[in-house]
């Protein structure tokens, strides 16, 4: 099994800092069966996942402080979450942007807004993760 497929029930972090977004995902996430915890900013984000140790985190990019490119370098240089499924929930969708999120770190590349059904694709139990595509 790929180190970044999504197991049947998960543990996700969402980091936005809009609380309408977070609020959204993390409902949605969790109508799903997942355990979901929310952070408004990458540096809370940051304890959260060494605290609740998650399989995935969806992040947004453009956050106040650090921003989610230095979010998702800081987690894969952690020893403790370097495996943890990265996915960039952003409103920058420009082949560009979609390649710094990859060399930043995250596996996968989800522009705003997201449809539900593409979230219920990527937390789904065996769904694509390194690949860059939702399953």
């Amino acid at each position: 099994m790929d180190q970044h497929a999504a197991p049947a029930k998960q543990r996700i972090v969402v980091i936005d800092d809009s609380r309408d977004a977070r609020r959204t995902c993390q409902l949605l996430l969790a109508r799903l069966g997942h355990e979901v915890r929310t952070a408004e900013d990458a540096t809370t984000g940051l304890e959260l996942c060494r605290e609740f140790q998650p399989h995935s985190v969806l992040c947004d990019i453009s956050l106040p402080g650090m921003d989610g490119y230095e979010f998702a370098r800081t987690v894969r240089q952690d020893p403790e979450l370097s495996r943890v499924r990265l996915i960039a929930q952003t409103g920058h969708g420009l082949e560009d942007d979609i390649a710094r999120s990859k060399a930043a770190g995250f596996d996968l590349h989800l522009t705003k807004p997201v449809d539900f059904t593409v979230l219920m694709r990527v937390f789904s139990a065996g769904s694509a993760g390194a690949s860059g595509q939702p399953g």
